[in-house]
């Protein structure tokens, strides 16, 4: 079976190689360049596919092919910009090497019980046991799952009794659940700038309430919650207090956190692992329904063959995000800081950045005009950013945090998140808040 998996893979790679030659100096199809592009039909209507394709190299770019976007020019051939790190992120070297051995040779399913499923079964072990020590945590209390939403769900709708308390500027995962949990829910409010209005969680934290909701980082803004004192409140009140950390995994301490909260959601795409892994932490003693029936693993709480790769990723990631958490915020604080000193600088009042106290690597920016077609145009200009939440990239509403902060319909349109990872460079920032301008000055 090894043997044959090798085999499998070795074609794999070659017909890889092939396509790779195809598109970067091969020979070139009719429909690429001045034809029309190919296109497929999808859910959101007609899909391009021939897109440049974009090789991470360090802090670098190379782009192995200019394919223009429909055959039609306008499609920007210099320099491709990626700000949209709070989407997702590239996977790490060093979180591919840690998920190699467990997509080939150790590919055995860790409920199994034989040689192969011990090998998995260990794996997933070690993972859950350097996580839990990376958060202070004990084994028992990390809970493997398919990403941030799936744990989110299970912590709105199956952790302790009573209502649950949701601030309103939760992401859609924990907001959509919110109405299913059984003790019901309410959503509290945030103030003009972002922060937990602790009054207005006080004024709803009576007898009834058994959960709080409230992220650690939101997800568009970058508004850092007031964690510690949300969890004076709800400890006074006998309320347990859950904090989605999926955004702050990358920039805030978890040990730190979880000394405050009784659960935690994290996410391992959002700090250079794969997507499909992520995990739901519950400390010992708090009550914890199983969302997902079907099988005992995750000691009878969540039925589902394990993502082995995914996990051990996830735990590398993990350890790495924690560890280079100083550096990682100095480096992308600064490139915020300079972009956003280059769009007031030429735009001043044109311009507003949302939010305070926010986490370095996010800044939401509402422009005169926005919305959509100045995404496109963004996109089209060789620069990602997004309108808020990815989730919600294909619905044209508008984001529900900045209607929560009290802005306009109109001005909850308008509004631009530009992300900042690890691999941002000088010239990337430099690029996009040129870019920024030249299509408001358009």
């Amino acid at each position: 079976m090894v043997s044959y998996l090798c085999r499998e893979e070795s074609r794999a790679k070659k017909a890889a190689a092939r396509e790779k030659k195809d598109l970067c100096g091969g020979k070139r199809s009719s429909r690429e360049g001045g034809g029309s592009a190919r296109r497929r039909r999808g859910l959101y209507g007609e899909i391009f596919i021939n897109l440049p394709l974009i090789k991470l190299s360090g802090n670098g770019r190379e782009k192995c092919e200019n394919i223009d976007i429909c055959g039609r020019g306008g499609y920007n051939k210099t320099m491709n910009v990626y700000l949209d790190y709070a989407a997702t992120t590239p996977v790490r070297r060093e979180v591919r090497e840690a998920m190699l051995p467990f997509l080939t040779d150790n590919f055995g399913n860790p409920d199994s019980l034989h040689a192969f499923g011990r090998r998995a079964a260990y794996a997933v072990a070690e993972a859950r046991a350097k996580i839990a020590e990376i958060c202070g945590v004990s084994a028992g209390e990390v809970y493997f799952t398919s990403g941030g939403t799936e744990a989110d769900n299970q912590a709105v709708r199956c952790l302790g009794e009573g209502r649950a308390l949701v601030s309103a500027i939760e992401h859609a995962a924990v907001l959509s659940a919110a109405p299913m949990r059984a003790g019901g829910s309410e959503v509290f409010p945030v103030n003009g700038n972002g922060a937990c209005d602790l009054n207005g969680l006080a004024a709803r934290a009576d007898a009834g309430a058994g959960l709080v909701c409230l992220m650690a980082v939101n997800n568009e803004t970058g508004c850092v919650q007031p964690v510690e004192e949300a969890a004076k409140l709800t400890k006074t009140r006998n309320i347990l207090l859950f904090c989605d950390c999926v955004q702050a995994a990358c920039s805030q301490d978890l040990r730190e956190i979880l000394r405050h909260a009784d659960a935690i959601s994290l996410s391992a795409h959002k700090i250079g692992g794969a997507k499909g892994t992520g995990a739901l932490i519950v400390k010992k003693g708090v009550r914890l329904a199983p969302l997902i029936a079907g099988g005992e693993q995750e000691r009878g709480l969540r039925g589902g063959t394990l993502n082995v790769a995914g996990i051990a990723g996830f735990a590398r990631a993990l350890e790495l995000a924690q560890a280079e958490r100083e550096e990682f915020c100095a480096q992308t604080g600064a490139r915020r800081d300079l972009f956003e000193a280059l769009l007031r600088q030429n735009w001043g009042d044109g311009v507003r950045f949302d939010g305070e106290n926010r986490a370095p690597n996010i800044s939401h920016v509402t422009f005169a005009r926005g919305g959509d077609a100045f995404l496109n145009a963004l996109d089209l200009k060789g620069v990602a950013a997004s309108g808020g939440a990815a989730c919600s990239a294909h619905a044209s509403l508008p984001s529900h945090v900045m209607l929560a902060m009290g802005r306009s319909e109109a001005e909850a349109k308008r509004g631009v998140r530009f992300s900042f990872g690890r691999e941002t460079t000088e010239e990337e920032v430099r690029f996009a808040a040129r870019t920024v301008g030249e299509l408001l000055r358009g």
